[in-house]
Order: structure tokens, then C-alpha cells, then sequence
């Protein structure tokens, strides 16, 4: 991985907990810049392997059928 040292004025414009495209000159985006915040464990869901497993053996909601049936109601 290559690391890039940013000079205060970069730094300052990436600040914040929005993800934010780099574009060049033209205005064409060459990537997103994704603050560390999301890689921060407060930041993830606060549920175990085990409570979301019992939760998806649940079932329950509406099939797809159902739903699209609603949508044709409402077309």
C-alpha cells in the first residue's frame, strides 16, 4: 500500500465523516477517500454473529410476490 502524506490544506478539506470523491482537473473522479471513523469498531453494528443469526432463522416480512403485487396495486 502507498502512503501519502497531505499538507494542512487537503488535510482540512477531508476532514469530517463524509466520504469524498478525488477527481483530477477535468472534474473525472479517480477515487473516494472513506474516513477511518468507519473502520472504527464503535462504528459497526452492536449486534453478535449469534443475535443476527437467530434474527435471519426468524423469517418473517412479505414475500417477493406479495410485494410486487402491492406495487401493481399502486402502478
Amino acid at each position: 500500500m502507498k502512503r501519502v502524506v497531505l499538507d494542512s490544506s487537503t488535510l482540512a478539506k477531508l476532514s469530517g465523516d463524509d466520504i469524498v470523491e478525488l477527481c483530477d482537473a477535468s472534474g473525472q473522479v479517480i477515487g473516494r477517500f472513506r474516513p477511518a471513523v468507519y473502520d472504527d469498531p464503535a462504528a459497526q453494528p452492536q449486534i453478535s454473529d449469534e443475535e443476527m443469526k437467530r434474527r435471519l432463522s426468524e423469517g418473517g416480512g412479505r414475500s417477493l410476490a406479495e410485494i410486487m403485487a402491492d406495487w401493481e396495486k399502486r402502478a
